[in-house]
């Protein structure tokens, strides 16, 4: 919703918008686009009456807002809709579909075309290094989507993606998730299929072979031409990895090796993300060779293991990362990097589906990777953590305050050998600002102990 508001300014119109503890780096860049943030949602945030109330997805019948709009006769309309009818409708889009990836693929593919000289319009749910906005309109008809699968409003329940009437189309992958609207997987598989219904003849489905959950997706059904990328040789596209972290890998078509990729990216997951970003681009016509040159240039996207700060060999990264199989990949991806240097994982279960415990079993293995682990337990959880979380290496912290005590005691070495640590925060929200608290915390350290040495 923040980038759409984004659109919107660009498009000339004056932009309000109401929401519930918005944080960086969303609420800089909306201050920045001159767009009022007003927090809550109130009726008098609509006073006086707008031309028009777009509503997000998180508001239901009850809510103050939502209530006075129904009410009043206000005109108002979906976000998903409001772009089809805006932005989206002379435009070749480009969507990015999947559980995971959509955020990073979307920021790749836009900045392989933007290296292509194609000027290209985005709509990314996160804010890529590479540019200084999470949207734009663009200069060309070109435009690159975050395609979710969440429903779309409380008065349309399609997923927000059957609106896009897409052209180019990737399947990242499809797991079970959104339990707070799915039943099941089969009930995502279903709207997943409504989007490739929508996708024209001469359009192009790029899928991930590996999990069945997409080819049986396929199976329903597809009018558009397919193209498949796994690490089966049988896929059309498969890849090699030259570096067991991810950071440098050779990528094939049907069987011919069309160059390397090696960049400061890592995991097999990004090596995902990175050959379905450069498919969907070469389909708009984009050389292979300009393609990998950009990724090789890609500078990551904010809260995708963006790097925060490095203080005494401690290094603390920022990761959304709100599934077990995200989490799983991402510390794996860091493991093959750092080798046996020590690794602290730092979760909070934010997401709908993990607060109703629906993913709760898989929690353990998901960190299996990480030194040690500290979970926060935080307000409004369905099911109490150390129900499950009873490893060694695993800690339950109820408060901010301890969670960053339990993180500098994970980091203290006590051998005379200095044993650098790297810690992982992981959330989907703004986990109660406990990255710049650590990181206070961590300068404060640094600061007494070169003082004590001073001395």
């Amino acid at each position: 919703m923040g980038s759409m508001a984004i659109l919107a300014r660009q498009l000339g119109h004056t932009v309000t918008g109401s929401d519930l503890n918005v944080y960086p780096p969303m609420s800089t860049q909306l201050q920045q686009q001159g767009i009022e943030l007003m927090q809550g949602y109130r009726a008098e945030h609509l006073q006086p009456a707008p031309d028009l109330v777009v509503i997000g997805n998180a508001l239901s019948r009850g809510n103050e807002a939502v209530e006075y709009v129904l009410d009043k006769g206000l005109n108002y309309t979906s976000g998903a809709q409001w772009l089809k009818e805006h932005v989206l409708c002379d435009k070749w889009v480009l969507a990015i579909a999947g559980t995971h990836g959509k955020t990073t693929t979307a920021s790749m593919l836009a900045w392989i075309l933007e290296c292509a000289g194609m000027a290209p319009g985005y709509l990314i749910g996160g804010v890529p290094a590479n540019f200084s906005v999470s949207a734009r309109l663009g200069e060309t008809d070109f435009f690159v989507i975050e395609a979710d699968e969440y429903d779309t409003a409380f008065f349309d329940k399609r997923s927000k993606f059957v609106h896009y009437q897409p052209r180019t189309v990737v399947l990242n992958n499809l797991e079970y998730d959104h339990a707070d609207i799915f039943a099941d997987l089969a009930a995502i598989q279903r709207q997943f299929h409504h989007l490739l219904r929508v996708v024209p003849a001469s359009g192009q489905v790029i899928y991930n072979s590996d999990p069945a959950s997409l080819s049986q997706v396929l199976e329903m059904g597809c009018w558009s031409e397919q193209v498949s990328m796994g690490a089966s040789v049988d896929s059309d596209w498969y890849y090699q990895l030259l570096s067991a972290d991810g950071s440098h890998f050779a990528l094939y078509l049907k069987g011919e090796k069309k160059g390397e990729v090696n960049w400061q990216l890592n995991g097999r997951h990004n090596v995902y993300n990175g050959m379905m970003a450069l498919i969907a681009a070469r389909h708009v016509g984009v050389d292979i060779d300009h393609a990998i040159a950009a990724l090789n240039s890609f500078e990551g996207v904010k809260r995708r293991m963006e790097l925060l700060a490095v203080h005494n060999g401690v290094t603390v990264y920022d990761d959304f990362a709100h599934h077990p199989t995200a989490i799983a990949t991402t510390l794996d991806g860091l493991r093959k990097k750092v080798g046996r240097e020590r690794i602290i994982a730092v979760i909070e279960p934010r997401s709908n589906t993990m607060r109703l415990g629906c993913h709760s079993q898989q929690l353990v293995e998901s960190v299996a990777l990480a030194d040690e682990v500290i979970w926060y337990q935080p307000p409004g959880l369905q099911w109490q953590l150390d129900e499950i979380i009873a490893a060694a290496n695993n800690k339950v912290e109820q408060s901010i305050e301890a969670v960053i005590a339990a993180i500098i005691q994970a980091t203290q070495s006590n051998s005379d050998v200095q044993i650098n640590s790297h810690v992982v925060i992981m959330s989907n929200g703004g986990f109660g600002g406990v990255h710049q608290k650590l990181l206070t915390r961590l300068q404060q350290l640094t600061d007494n102990s070169t003082g004590s040495t001073d001395e």
